[in-house]
């Protein structure tokens, strides 16, 4: 098990999780952007805008930033840029300060021993930052055309709980040795250790049965698509059960959500018609079946939801900035510690909810 994130020293009731300040992260445009149905959304897949976007977000006080895990671009079609996840996530330690860098991870694209390594001496360089976002990859396109094999949905999540083991031993351990169904070494020694210890903090998520058990025993904390609170309160409940019944240490809560602050609601309602027109055309609509078709979610995702990836809109932060405020603590009340945001152009809208939303979140 990896270091643990805020404490949490018995079931949270309304009022303590209150109490709790509330932190923001963004997903990093690594894409390019996040909208299958706008070309240009002002957001580059390049280096100087990833850059200049991190260390201004470290200025507007956002906590973290997610740095997604794909070789090819899931929103502009597999043709167009899409920037690497860990040299990226490299790059940027060296080039801020504060802000953690949560960088997705596919086990099936990694071998163990040699992450171990790489990811101990990026967190030396951000002095002890990074942190991983576990993924049991979906896109067996993708898989096929960089020569990986692509497991099916369990086998996945079997391997990611032996890559963990694997993982979390060599930093935790002087000298590894592991002899596993899909891994093996022999002595493993991995030098300096990460700065934070006994390593990064492990968030995953995950709606099938398999995936939930896998965090509920291997994962620090927990990650959820975007839905509305009364689909997210039960699921933080469920996963603090679950927790109970492994070593009963505290996790933390995070979702996804798109955000759309206008001055009125008339003027977010015809933003969210904007973004979400997405037609058999679109760039990106060849991936939809694909990625339903190896994925396990409780429940169907309309075309709509699809549109902005990770059903962000589902979270419902659409409005003016009191009614985005409000629902955010909902969110917080209901047991949600982390929001990771997008939003385009995805600098321009973080300026505005740095501005008029984070100071109503008391």
């Amino acid at each position: 098990m990896s270091a643990t994130l805020l404490p949490e020293a018995e079931p949270a009731t309304a009022s303590s999780v209150a109490a709790k300040k509330m932190r923001f992260g963004y997903w990093l445009p690594v894409f390019g952007g996040w909208l299958r149905n706008v070309d240009d959304e002002r957001m580059d897949a390049s280096w100087n805008y990833t850059r200049k976007l991190a260390q201004r977000s470290e200025e507007l006080g956002f906590d973290l930033t997610l740095i997604a895990e794909l070789f090819l671009n899931d929103i502009k079609g597999a043709d167009a840029p899409a920037l690497d996840a860990w040299s990226t996530a490299a790059a940027l330690a060296a080039v801020t300060d504060k802000l953690e860098l949560m960088v997705a991870v596919r086990p099936q694209y990694h071998p163990p021993a040699q992450f171990a390594k790489r990811a101990a001496n990026i967190d030396q360089i951000s002095n002890g930052r990074l942190a991983l976002n576990v993924v049991s990859a979906w896109w067996a396109d993708e898989a096929r055309r960089y020569g990986v094999h692509f497991d099916q949905h369990d086998d996945r999540y079997a391997r990611t709980a032996e890559w963990l083991d694997v993982v979390s031993g060599a930093w935790r351990e002087s000298r590894l040795t592991h002899k596993g169904s899909y891994y093996t070494v022999d002595e493993l020694i991995v030098e300096p250790k990460p700065v934070r210890r006994p390593g990064p903090t492990i968030y995953a998520g995950g709606e099938s049965e398999t995936a939930k058990n896998l965090i509920a025993g291997k994962c620090d904390a927990y990650v959820m698509h975007g839905d509305p609170v009364d689909r997210i309160a039960p699921k933080v409940a469920d996963m603090r059960v679950r927790r109970e019944k492994t070593d009963g240490s505290p996790m933390e809560y995070g979702m996804a959500a798109y955000v759309i602050v206008r001055d009125t609601p008339q003027e977010a309602e015809r933003e969210r018609a904007r973004i979400t027109n997405v037609d058999v055309g679109s760039a990106g609509y060849h991936n939809y079946q694909d990625w339903l078709a190896n994925t396990q979610l409780e429940q169907r995702v309309s075309l709509e939801d699809y549109s902005v990836s990770n059903r962000g809109l589902r979270a419902g932060l659409v409005g003016t900035a009191e009614q985005v405020a409000d629902r955010i603590r909902e969110f917080r009340d209901a047991g949600v510690g982390l929001l990771l945001l997008q939003c385009s152009p995805q600098l321009e809208e973080m300026e505005r909810f740095a501005a008029e939303v984070i100071p109503l979140i008391s």
